[in-house]
């Protein structure tokens, strides 16, 4: 039961990674907290489900239409919304209720096209199984986990190896002195913004396929998650973000595996009070010294 409950939990935990890169972005470049990434991630599997519904045509032709929306619903978020707040100097707390406002926007949106919260949803990636000693591993997991690991190694590249990723560091440093450097500031919070909501649209597709169905009431819990593997990791850190999702995947389904399905929501945000106790800048968060 482990080895299947590990291997369920890193799955998991894979894509909680995913979903994390992109609020870890967000709040690297923003220092905001964006809590409409859950209901982003639940609007890109239903966006999916709804293209191929309507129009029958070719599943993966469904999936990259459903991500352009959902990128093109990340930038609305900051142009309409965030912009205005920063060039009004806003503070924080007002640009995350902000977000939490856009967050009910899209919930009520999905549910203008659905009558019940849980429709079923076809997984399109099922071609079979395989054993690993007692355990069973899935096709539809392997993909998952191949999928997330290669979006992974990207975003590293992107952040690390780009002239956009560079920008992005220049503005979460100090968007001021990147302005003056000849950074778009605004088109570099835009991009940033395009890709969380990508990345968070790719997961929600890839998780209605894994458990063949989709809640819209899933954002907030998805969305709170991910927030804490995050803040496990270290808010701002890629790395952070990848480790405290597949630790946050692996104790929950151990935990619900061990103790009680009923509970698997809080063993993730045990681990997260746990870690904030003794260490409250994350697993690879770094502690911000104030210069006055």
């Amino acid at each position: 039961m482990f080895l299947q409950q590990l291997i369920n939990g890193l799955t998991l935990g894979s894509i909680y990674a995913l979903i994390a890169i992109g609020y870890s972005l967000v709040f690297g470049v923003l220092q905001i907290v964006n809590f409409a990434n859950g209901s982003i991630y639940m609007l890109g599997g239903f966006l999916t489900l709804v293209l191929y519904n309507k129009f029958r045509i070719n599943f993966l032709l469904c999936f990259a239409l459903a991500l352009i929306i959902n990128g093109f619903v990340g930038f609305c978020l900051d142009r309409f919304a965030l912009r205005h707040l920063r060039q009004k100097k806003a503070t924080k707390l007002v640009g995350l209720i902000t977000t939490m406002g856009f967050a009910t926007v899209i919930e009520n949106f999905v549910m203008l096209f659905f009558s019940n919260a849980t429709v079923p949803y076809p997984n399109k990636i099922d071609f079979g199984s395989f054993s690993i000693g007692s355990a069973v591993v899935s096709s539809t997991q392997v993909i998952i986990f191949l999928v997330v690991l290669v979006l992974l190694l990207l975003m590293s590249w992107v952040v690390y190896g780009t002239k956009v990723g560079k920008a992005m560091r220049a503005v979460s440093q100090n968007a001021d002195a990147a302005k003056l450097m000849g950074i778009d500031v605004n088109g570099v919070i835009a991009m940033t913004f395009i890709l969380s909501a990508v990345l968070a649209g790719i997961s929600g597709t890839m998780v209605g396929m894994y458990y063949q169905m989709i809640d819209f009431t899933s954002g907030f819990s998805i969305g709170m998650k991910t927030m804490a593997a995050a803040v496990l990791g270290g808010v701002g850190s890629l790395p952070g973000a990848v480790t405290g999702g597949l630790i946050i995947g692996v104790v929950e389904s151990l935990g619900a595996s061990y103790i009680s399905s009923a509970y698997r929501n809080a063993f993730a945000f045990a681990v997260l009070i746990i870690v904030i106790l003794f260490l409250p800048n994350g697993l690879f968060g770094k502690e911000k010294v104030t210069k006055v």
